[in-house]
């Protein structure tokens, strides 16, 4: 009872907190205009321009605020003040202490987290305020955002071969085997796949949808594998992500951006290595993993069969809409698969 008082009382102040911060920070994205300054039509082929732009609202992406995903991460650091103003105030009564927030547990992911949503908030105000090409050339930008992304995950991964120990890789019925060194180039392979897998937020109230209902698949596996802290980190950002999904349900008052995608990702990519279900991560963010494949099989046939297209647009959520669903339909079919495969990756995450 105390294990799921401390897991999901801190969820509650989460999505609470995340609710009420809102009104105030959506105030402020309006104020200051903190959208796309260049749509993403002007990086279309000029062939596909027109038919991107019956699936695609320009008109929205350059008036809605690509920062939402402060929600989620402010939410998650206020949290972690109440929760340890409570433990101050009311340690006697409880039973144990209410702080999630441990060395051996959350700190990397916390950690993780906040710098991961700092580097993509920068990542946002180039594309909001920047000026000049290089500052708005998506090629560019890309090949900067991998850079960063590739020097985060060799730090961390370092943290967790020199100071955890830990280069093992879990392989469910398996067993254990030793990566030695290979460990972080593998580590930062998987955070760049996730990362990767930030095209998801294409749609309103797709990416919030997913991430929550996987981050709470790990806050499950976590308490089945008795890590407390993490389950209960993982509990504190569904909150989050909950209370910014309340608002980005079409019409969306903000898009989740970068500084959501790639914070999210990146905590997500140490998580799974934390508990040891990294090979589980297909299933477990399976419709994360199959819009990044979709754009990569996308790419690929361009390249090899002569600008032949598999999909009418990439990622796949795009197809489906040019195939005539409408966006609704969309997000909450991804949300019905998200939350089976979550599931799924919850069940053989115990039984392996």
């Amino acid at each position: 009872m105390t294990n799921a008082i401390k897991i999901f009382l801190p969820a509650v102040i989460s999505f609470i907190i995340g609710i009420l911060l809102t009104p105030l920070a959506t105030h402020y994205f309006y104020k200051y205009k903190m959208w796309r300054r260049v749509s993403r039509n002007n990086n279309i082929p000029e062939k596909e321009v027109k038919g991107f732009a019956k699936i695609h609202d320009e008109k929205a992406e350059v008036s809605t605020p690509r920062t939402g995903g402060m929600i989620i991460w402010i939410s998650v650091i206020l949290t972690i003040a109440v929760v340890s103003l409570i433990d101050y105030f009311f340690a006697k009564n409880l039973n144990g202490e209410m702080n999630f927030i441990s060395r051996n547990q959350t700190l990397l992911p916390f950690f993780s987290l906040i710098v991961a949503s700092l580097i993509g908030l920068g990542d946002d105000f180039l594309q909001i305020f920047g000026k000049g090409k290089w500052l708005t050339d998506p090629i560019v930008l890309r090949y900067i955002k991998i850079s960063i992304i590739i020097i985060l995950g060799f730090i961390i991964s370092l943290w967790f071969y020199l100071k955890l120990g830990k280069s093992n890789l879990y392989i469910p019925w398996y067993g254990f085997i030793n990566l030695g060194l290979f460990f972080i180039p593998f580590f930062i392979l998987i955070m760049l796949s996730l990362w990767s897998t930030s095209v998801i937020d294409g749609i309103d109230g797709l990416s919030g949808g997913v991430l929550a209902s996987i981050f709470m698949a790990y806050t499950l596996i976590s308490f089945f594998n008795n890590q407390i802290d993490i389950a209960a980190f993982c509990a504190v950002i569904t909150g989050g992500i909950l209370a910014f999904l309340w608002f980005n349900i079409p019409p969306a008052r903000f898009y989740m951006g970068e500084t959501g995608m790639i914070g999210l990702t990146v905590t997500l990519s140490v998580i799974a290595f934390l508990t040891n279900t990294v090979l589980l991560l297909p299933v477990i963010a399976f419709p994360l993993f199959i819009t990044s494949l979709s754009d990569i099989i996308q790419i690929g046939s361009r390249k090899f069969r002569n600008g032949k297209k598999v999909f009418l647009f990439a990622p796949l959520h795009h197809h489906f809409e040019a195939l005539g669903w409408p966006k609704y339909k969309v997000t909450m079919r991804y949300w019905i698969v998200g939350i089976i495969t979550a599931i799924l990756g919850v069940i053989i995450s115990i039984i392996s």
